[in-house]
């Protein structure tokens, strides 16, 4: 059975719940759709356990800012976050998050960090059958930090949630398993005063974790996605360059 995480963005001891809950349902994989790096202060001790677990990482864009030398064009926040990180991540840290691939793909299974018509930044907020690739049975995808599970009959698509910082209004840590055909997601309880804690250690304000006791962004906004269904006769499968 394959554990899937997502967005676990420098959240050790949500890592450790969720790595740790995994195996005791019986999960002897584990797979990252990417933002290991981003938003919280133990990136390092992220990427060094699941390197020991061999879990092959889809970069994240947070990941890109590390990998590229890059700031986000989208936060202050986040940038200051992310020069903290690329301080102190080792080089080989650095180099385990640059050996990550753009994307995974299976036989009738696709795993991204956004979605397939842009793998590293697409925000699939909208969920339909138009949304995944006509030749894929089975889409996951990270990004938005919302849990997701969704069933259009041959195909299906699925959002494990973020372990790190979910943005569902549930604070619990998020992740999903596969074993065979059968997806089932999953809420883990941690000990979210530890990773506050590393932060204000770390020299961050509340204001940059106080979110995580919500379930929320930075800032406390809750996001939601929203499931499409489409017509039996009307054409799907989206045009993207991700090659077989």
């Amino acid at each position: 059975m394959l554990a899937i995480l997502s967005d676990i963005h420098g959240n050790f001891p949500a890592l450790q719940a969720v790595v740790a809950d995994a195996k005791a349902r019986g999960c002897t994989g584990f797979l990252s759709l990417g933002d290991v790096a981003g938003y919280y202060a133990q990136p390092g001790e992220c990427i060094d356990l699941l390197q020991e677990l061999q879990a092959p990482n889809v970069l994240g864009n947070h990941d890109s800012y590390i990998t590229l030398d890059q700031n986000c064009p989208r936060s202050r926040v986040v940038t200051e976050i992310i020069n903290y990180q690329k301080r102190i991540l080792s080089a080989k840290q650095v180099g385990w998050l640059r050996a990550s691939h753009d994307f995974i793909r299976q036989p009738g299974r696709l795993f991204v960090h956004g979605g397939p018509e842009d793998p590293r930044d697409q925000y699939l907020y909208k969920i339909s059958r138009d949304k995944i690739p006509a030749d894929v049975q089975l889409l996951f995808s990270g990004h938005t930090h919302v849990q997701v599970l969704a069933d259009f009959g041959s195909q299906r698509y699925c959002n494990p949630g973020s372990v790190g910082q979910p943005r569902d209004g549930d604070c619990r840590a998020a992740y999903a398993t596969l074993d065979g055909d059968k997806v089932q997601l999953h809420r883990v309880t941690y000990d979210i005063d530890r990773t506050a804690s590393a932060m204000k250690a770390a020299g961050f304000e509340p204001f940059c974790y106080e979110n995580l006791y919500k379930g929320a962004q930075i800032g406390g906004r809750v996001d939601s996605v929203t499931l499409i269904e489409t017509s039996e006769n009307q054409d799907h499968g989206c045009n993207c360059s991700i090659p077989k």
